[in-house]
């Protein structure tokens, strides 16, 4: 069994690898590297250009993983992404082409920009993790993650994810523009000449696999299990929150606590953990009254309220 000490130093090789091409942005990437861990998948929602094909591409190439980009557009069919069984005239008979969701790690890009019918063929394989092709149920390899992309201001020509797909992802986050000293980074990067090729893997699938399963023997008190239960519930009763947090979303913070707890070098999860995560597990499993539209109000800002308002668990 792989020691947490020896955990910590290859998942922080693993940062420090990916920090080569993607400058300024170590929260993020720690955030991508906690929830490949807890085994879910980020929706991440950004204006183009910030770093995010080059932050899933380094990850992949860090762990040695079979990497594949959907770009999903409305003419774009379930087949494309599950693959389909084509005839070969030379022996009479159908032979299955696996589709790009047949693989480790996916760039589901501009995920909104496809017809509902074939977000769902991509929903299947995000909570099952197998799709099912002319009646056949293939199974995906391990690991399987998937990076959703889609554009927070361009919304002609879109198709609004349903509540069922957006409970499927473990985190949604935002990069942000880098600030003036990591936009220098870039660009003296580019003269460095240090580039996506140059990346190695510094972890291995069955390492990785490894890791996986030690994420869910990280220990969580009962104190902070309930103190999870209580920030849900807070959002079910919230008088600006029309649908609250589902039982998916207790789930899911859990075992991204874990996680987050294994990368930071311990066996065991801590309030501060909830408080850090909860803002990036919840915010896109509510959905806010209408009228808080006019206020200004967001679902991050109504979680971090709900965080700041409920009483930290001390072991008694």
């Amino acid at each position: 069994m792989i020691q947490v000490e020896q955990i910590q130093m290859k998942l922080e090789q693993l940062l420090q690898m990916i920090g080569k091409v993607v400058i300024g942005k170590r929260k993020v990437a720690m955030l991508s590297v906690v929830a490949l861990l807890a085994e879910g998948h980020i929706l991440l929602e950004d204006v183009p250009g910030v770093g995010k094909t080059m932050l899933v591409k380094a990850l992949a190439k860090s762990i040695n993983a079979e990497f594949k980009r959907i770009q999903f557009t409305p003419d774009l069919l379930p087949s494309d992404v599950t693959g389909m069984s084509i005839y070969n005239p030379k022996d009479m008979e159908f032979h299955f082409k696996p589709g790009p969701i047949l693989t480790h790690i996916v760039l589901a890009d501009e995920i909104n920009r496809t017809s509902p019918k074939t977000q769902s063929a991509l929903l299947e394989a995000m909570a099952e993790h197998h799709v099912t092709t002319d009646g056949i149920t293939r199974k995906l390899p391990s690991p399987f993650f998937v990076m959703a992309t889609q554009n927070p201001l361009d919304f002609d020509g879109t198709y609004q994810l349903p509540e069922a797909q957006l409970d499927r992802f473990l985190f949604k986050l935002k990069m942000g523009y880098p600030t003036k000293k990591e936009e220098l980074s870039i660009l003296n990067g580019l003269l460095n000449a240090f580039t996506i090729d140059d990346i190695t893997p510094v972890i291995t699938i069955s390492e990785l696999q490894e890791i996986q399963q030690a994420v869910k023997g990280v220990y969580v008190d009962e104190t902070i299990k309930h103190y999870i239960i209580e920030l849900v519930t807070q959002t079910r009763n919230h008088e600006l929150i029309a649908l609250g947090v589902s039982p998916r979303g207790s789930v899911a913070l859990m075992r991204a606590i874990q996680a987050y707890a294994l990368v930071k070098g311990r066996d065991y999860c801590l309030p501060d953990d909830v408080q850090e995560l909860a803002k990036h597990v919840f915010s896109h499993r509510i959905i806010l009254r209408p009228e808080t539209r006019y206020d200004g109000v967001t679902t991050e800002s109504v979680i971090e309220d709900i965080v700041r308002n409920i009483a930290v668990p001390v072991k008694g």
